[in-house]
């Protein structure tokens, strides 16, 4: 069995920014010590939920740098987001050792749809670029192809591929491939970090973890320890929120806009062509949040949600480029 060197409860961590659109590096340093603090022992920065298409490259690189600074021993720091363009993702992943990340999360190279055999070249070209171990973050949704099962079980081979970040959720798959790799798995759906576990996920790389880290840590501490029923109850009472979080607008949109309603960051703003939740779309979500009950460490009675400030989105001075 592979060791686990990124944790189990990671956060995707949100990029906090100011109503103009620029990176708030006093949010960020506050949002990563608050979901240490309250259980967390890794952080994925510059993922997806953390904007990671609207980012700069220094700015992905100063991320790893503040969470590093901020999380020291407490938590892992890894570097998501990657590119479709291999010799970026290399180049990415060796400036985020270098600024002392602790892994990096490679995802599918998405619109281009390569063949597998072009999915396999690009994992193993970006996995051999550092010698940080690494998470394959399989997510069809959004690349438009899945890392097949053969692929998998090739690129298991690889010395640091050592993990899968699963947003495809075929769960015969999973357990397939846990059955014939040493790979660890994770759950990269908020709604199935359960199910994840229950057939032998290591832990979850989660979006509602922003806002309420702690009933992940409890719910990895029971699987753990074999207590299931302990479990399924942080599962109950994390649905709505879950639901809250990720059905109506993007993950990232309503973690900015539930974590400004709460006071933990400054502003909702996201970059374009992100955009705050239009008004019924605030209505779902704040419905959702009224049926939220007994989740350790969130006081819901503080919300004061502003779809003022969460309306439109911005653009940022400079604009992410790949070269």
């Amino acid at each position: 069995m592979t060791s686990n060197p990124f944790g189990q409860v990671l956060v995707a961590l949100v990029t906090p920014m100011s109503a103009d659109g620029e990176v708030d590096w006093d949010d960020v340093e506050r949002l990563i010590d608050d979901v240490v603090t309250h259980g967390a022992d890794g952080i994925v920065v510059s993922g997806t939920t953390g904007e990671t298409s609207t980012l700069t490259d220094p700015e992905k690189i100063r991320l790893v740098e503040v969470a590093k600074a901020v999380a020291g021993d407490r938590a892992k720091v890894i570097q998501g987001g990657g590119s479709n363009e291999t010799a970026h993702a290399m180049d990415l992943s060796r400036k985020a050792e270098q600024a002392g990340a602790d892994g990096i999360m490679i995802v599918t190279p998405y619109y281009n749809k390569p063949t597998q055999s072009g999915v396999l070249t690009h994992f193993r070209m970006i996995a051999g670029a550092t010698d940080l171990p690494v998470i394959l973050y399989d997510i069809p949704g959004r690349a438009g192809i899945p890392i097949r099962f053969e692929t998998l079980v090739r690129a298991a081979k690889h010395p640091n591929i050592l993990a899968v970040k699963d947003a495809k959720g075929d769960f015969a798959e999973v357990s397939r491939v846990l059955n014939q790799t040493d790979l660890l798995y994770f759950s990269g759906d908020d709604a199935n970090v359960l199910p994840h576990l229950a057939i032998g996920a290591s832990g979850l790389i989660g979006v509602t973890a922003n806002i309420a880290p702690r009933p992940y840590r409890t719910m990895i501490d029971a699987v753990n320890e074999g207590d299931l029923h302990a479990a399924q109850e942080q599962h109950k009472a994390l649905e709505p929120l879950v639901r809250a979080t990720m059905t109506h607008v993007p993950g990232t949109v309503s973690t900015k806009y539930i974590l400004h309603g709460l006071g933990r960051i400054g502003s909702p703003r996201v970059r374009l062509p992100l955009v705050g939740p239009e008004d019924a779309e605030a209505a779902l979500i704040e419905d959702e949040l009224a049926l939220v009950r007994g989740i350790d460490g969130l006081d819901l009675s503080r919300f004061r949600p502003d779809r003022n400030a969460a309306a439109g989105g911005a653009l940022p001075k400079v604009h992410g480029t790949t070269r």
